[in-house]
């Protein structure tokens, strides 16, 4: 069952979308109190979108008190913190 924490909205690059690692998608709206993170686009959503199924790591990721948080747990979980910190960082100049 969906918690609405957000993290699958930010972690994940989502290529439908044009949403790169780690980088909350435009669509996810901000965060409220009882209500968490909700989708402004959910009837149109993209079929990956529509496609994803909570499991654990929402149960690991949803406690957690920001969507800061939650997305850099996620990352962490599958190993793709430095990954996403490469990609917030830019392009190396040389």
């Amino acid at each position: 069952m969906c918690t609405a924490c957000g993290a699958c909205c930010s972690a994940p690059d989502i290529a439908a979308l044009h949403k790169p690692l780690g980088v909350p998608c435009l669509h996810l709206g901000r965060e409220q109190e009882g209500a968490g993170c909700l989708c402004a686009v959910y009837a149109q959503r993209p079929a990956i979108c529509r496609s994803y199924q909570p499991d654990w790591v929402c149960g690991e990721v949803a406690p957690l008190p920001t969507l800061e948080a939650r997305t850099r747990r996620f990352l962490e979980i599958y190993g793709l913190l430095e990954e996403a910190a490469g990609e917030s960082a830019g392009p190396k100049s040389s």
